[in-house]
């Protein structure tokens, strides 16, 4: 036998792709959490949570029609820019061009992280009078993280924050004009419109739909220079 054939591997040891017989999965697993580490995903996780814990405890104080509109916009849209500004990567032009599973990473991401929010927002109403109940919630939810998504594929990562934010200061003037009118009754501002719309509903949805469409494809804006 020579050196050379001792070295050889039998072709039913031989492991496919680097991957140990019986460990499959551990690859794709360990991609996934360096993936999410490096887009700061526990720490949007713990933002999530935070606003849930808050709105939580918010929702046992008495609050007018008005505050208690308000009062779950204000942790979706602090929900939704955390999302959004999870889609900023670390590494730029480098990972793009040879991460081959990075658009189902987004995708993946951004989906779970949305209903993660969506789900303890619900969660923290329960049992409560939330406004609007689960439905817009759920609506909102959908819609504010749709706008984030959108703003980092137009202005990066790190600016993603700015659309939920801005949307939230219409959102709440449209708001305050179902008072004061002339009211604001587009279902473009979904926020102002009851949970059981089907135009607002739809809106938001089309908006959520094109932002992780964008966002799967193109990911966020990387910044000049990377």
């Amino acid at each position: 036998m020579t050196a050379g054939e001792a070295r050889k591997v039998p072709p039913g040891l031989a492991p496919a792709d680097g991957v140990l017989p019986g460990e499959p999965l551990r690859p794709g697993l360990r991609l996934a959490r360096l993936h999410l580490a490096s887009r700061r995903v526990p720490a949007a996780l713990a933002a999530v949570a935070a606003c849930a814990v808050t709105l939580r405890i918010a929702l046992h104080w008495d609050w007018d029609a008005y505050g208690a509109l308000q009062l779950p916009l204000i942790f979706e849209t602090g929900c939704a820019a955390a999302i959004a500004v999870t889609t900023a990567s670390p590494f730029g032009e480098p990972e793009r061009a040879t991460g081959r599973w990075l658009p189902l990473l987004r995708l993946g991401a951004a989906l779970a992280l949305t209903a993660a929010a969506a789900g303890a927002l619900a969660a923290a109403g329960t049992g409560a009078h939330l406004a609007g109940g689960t439905l817009e919630v759920l609506r909102n939810m959908a819609g504010l993280t749709g706008i984030g998504l959108l703003c980092a594929v137009a202005l990066g990562g790190a600016l993603a924050w700015t659309g939920p934010t801005a949307y939230l200061m219409i959102a709440v003037y449209a708001l305050y004009t179902q008072w004061h009118g002339p009211a604001l009754t587009t279902p473009w501002i979904w926020p102002a419109r009851p949970g059981h719309d089907i135009g607002a509903a739809i809106c938001a949805g089309l908006v959520f739909a094109v932002g992780i469409v964008l966002i799967t494809v193109f990911g966020a804006r990387d910044p000049v220079g990377e």
